[in-house]
């Protein structure tokens, strides 16, 4: 499927787009890997970890997905996008709420746009458990991208574009999850912070993440949510054994 292909990820350098690297460099046959970002230090420093005879085929474009001209620009040619971008912190959310939306609402009307512009064959997007019936600004802001996907479908026309979602809950270890920040607090013998003694977080991987977004590459049609069935813990039973 991926043969003489060229995947774009927006996001790239963040915890899941350099697990997905590793992955795709096992991949024979990839014409071209392109990492989209705006923070030029992790693309340099992702690019620094690429062995030398894999570098020719990555191309490291520095935009935002809030630009849709750049995006135009740098669709060209394109077959598969992952949508990994997004501002993600909750907090965050609730102090800056239209910088969420320009970036999680707008940004992924814009990926919508560029793709279809350039008739990419398919696009998926990362999303989360908080999109699922939102208690918080962010989870809003990811189920009006979410819904922004699925509604992608009734537009493209006689293209070839599809659009499709992964969604699944917190990453284990990546930045900003729970798990570094409890480990952080027990360090400095602080009291753990439970936002709700009753709090269900389901947990994965970042391998499985990954593989969760091949399993839709590979078997989307157009419009689904695909839902990955995490483990679950109770927070405050995370909190103990921590």
């Amino acid at each position: 499927m991926f043969n003489q292909s060229v995947i774009f990820i927006t996001g790239g350098t963040g915890s899941f787009g350099k697990v997905l690297v590793k992955q795709l460099l096992l991949i024979n046959g990839i014409k071209k890997i392109i990492i989209y970002s705006r923070d030029e230090f992790k693309q340099f420093n992702l690019e620094a970890k690429i062995p030398k005879n894999s570098k020719k085929k990555f191309r490291f474009l520095l935009g935002d997905i809030r630009d849709l001209d750049r995006l135009n620009f740098a669709f060209k040619d394109v077959d598969y996008v992952v949508h990994a971008a997004a501002l993600k912190h909750v907090p965050k959310a609730e102090y800056n709420p239209f910088e969420y939306i320009k970036t999680n609402v707008i940004g992924t009307q814009n990926i919508v746009t560029a793709a279809l512009n350039n008739n990419v064959k398919k696009v998926i997007a990362l999303s989360t458990d908080k999109a699922c019936d939102p208690i918080n600004f962010y989870g809003a802001t990811k189920l009006a991208s979410d819904k922004l996907f699925v509604a992608g479908n009734n537009y493209v026309g006689n293209k070839p574009t599809l659009f499709s979602i992964v969604r699944y809950g917190n990453v284990i270890g990546s930045r900003g999850s729970v798990i570094p920040f409890f480990l952080k607090q027990k360090e400095m013998k602080e009291q753990l912070t439970i936002t709700h003694p009753q709090m269900t977080r389901f947990f994965t991987t970042l391998e499985d993440a990954v593989k969760m977004v091949w399993t839709g590459l590979i078997n989307m049609k157009g419009g689904e949510i695909f839902v990955l069935k995490n483990p679950s813990i109770k927070i405050l039973e995370l909190a103990n054994v921590i």
